[in-house]
């Protein structure tokens, strides 16, 4: 079990770490509906990443081994057909490690939304926080306040439901075996961790099995974003919001982890990943699966959002206009693309790179109406910028920012 140590607020749940989605992980600790409590959590990589000047850590991560989750934690009283009802109250860095840093894969370990349009290479940002507000040495001029938020959390899976996502992502990783990056990630033994005492053949069992916590799944689990409920956390997943679970476990065994103190509706490796402390109160609807027709997780947004009423607003259309020029139907995944890179491009012009996945832009679909284009729009709020950044007669004025992190051997 989980170290609990007791605050005069309310207790902390120092936890066991496990990188898996398993029902026979065992609960480190069990709290009471109604129960105030905080959970510390580690960076969703395990501290790989360090606060330095060079993005050998990106290039050199271990992705067999994320991401690193606090739990499960075990909530009196909830059966499975329950709805397990987490209230966020509270999500901030440790103390001793006011900073986090954002990052882009290598196209050969992790790749990411658009890493064969850049042929992606290891970069990364560190970013230092000042009570809301996060500003970076390797982005210079862009000041924001952050809606810190778990990117990560869920109940545990009942052992049908495990098969069950094991079954349909194995056929769609065979369907396509060659892709780069992988279109998805199966059990994998090496790297797997549960950090409990267990005996030999529970461990290999649930390596063997286990579900990797990369994609979002009918419990919750990878949700990361803004807005959104493919890639969702920020305002639905940040202080002040609530959060209803299926339930699928006795107890719920709720896990949480990679920690972001700012994400915006674009990342490529993430947002402003961060360690530090969750508070939670939970409480327990009987019932809940059929009563709310759930078949995924239920989110009510936090009252807490950074006012940005200017926004610069980039639209796209399924047109892959950056690309071959291809014509699609209705496909807002490209249209959310262009718009994206339109985005790019144009930041790009004025210096900056690597900001997107961190600053508080938000992505919307435009129109799914008008065939053959769906729209979808990316709006970049203006008052982050210390410096004005809009559209001119002459142009966009490029200005020198140096630059973020990168690769010790130089490789771009």
């Amino acid at each position: 079990m989980a170290t609990i140590t007791n605050s005069v607020a309310h207790p902390t749940i120092v936890s066991n770490l496990h990188n898996r989605w398993h029902p026979d992980i065992p609960a480190i600790a069990t709290v009471k509906p109604g129960q105030v409590f905080n959970v510390e959590c580690v960076d969703w990589t395990g501290a790989q990443i360090g606060n330095n000047d060079t993005s050998d850590d990106i290039r050199d991560v271990d992705l067999t081994s994320v991401h690193n989750l606090s739990g499960p934690i075990a909530v009196e009283g909830a059966e499975p057909g329950d709805c397990l009802v987490v209230d966020i109250l509270d999500v901030r860095p440790f103390d001793k490690m006011p900073w986090g840093y954002t990052g882009i894969f290598e196209l050969e370990n992790g790749g990411g939304l658009f890493a064969r349009e850049f042929q992606s290479r290891a970069a990364k940002a560190i970013w230092d926080f000042k009570g809301v507000y996060a500003s970076s040495r390797h982005i210079p001029g862009v000041r924001f306040a952050g809606v810190s938020h778990p990117g990560l959390i869920g109940t545990a899976p009942s052992a049908e439901l495990l098969a069950t996502w094991n079954k349909r992502e194995g056929a769609l990783i065979e369907a396509h075996a060659d892709a780069v990056p992988p279109v998805a990630y199966g059990p994998l033994v090496p790297g797997a961790y549960v950090g409990q005492d267990l005996p030999d053949d529970l461990r290999a069992k649930i390596y063997r099995e286990g579900a990797r916590t990369i994609p979002g799944r009918e419990h919750g689990g990878n949700c990361d974003s803004h807005y959104r409920l493919s890639l969702f956390l920020t305002y639905f997943g940040s202080r002040g919001s609530r959060c209803y679970f299926p339930v699928f476990v006795k107890g719920a065994n709720l896990s949480v982890g990679d920690l972001h103190f700012s994400q915006g509706d674009l990342s490529f490796c993430g947002a402003i990943e961060m360690a530090g402390i969750v508070t939670f109160s939970t409480s327990i609807i009987k019932g809940g699966v059929e009563k709310f027709a759930m078949k995924q997780p239920i989110f009510l947004p936090s009252p807490v959002d950074p006012l940005y009423s200017a926004k610069l607003i980039f639209q796209g259309i399924s047109v892959d206009y950056h690309g071959d020029g291809t014509q699609y139907n209705m496909d807002a995944t490209v249209a959310y693309k262009q718009a994206a890179l339109n985005a790019i491009a144009y930041l790009m012009k004025i210096g900056y790179n690597l900001l997107l996945s961190a600053a508080p832009v938000e992505s919307h679909i435009g129109a799914i109406v008008d065939s053959p284009n769906a729209c979808v729009t990316l709006a970049l709020p203006l008052g982050i910028f210390e410096h004005d950044i809009l559209p001119k007669d002459e142009g966009l004025k490029k200005l020198e920012f140096g630059q973020c992190a990168v690769r010790s051997d130089g490789v771009l």
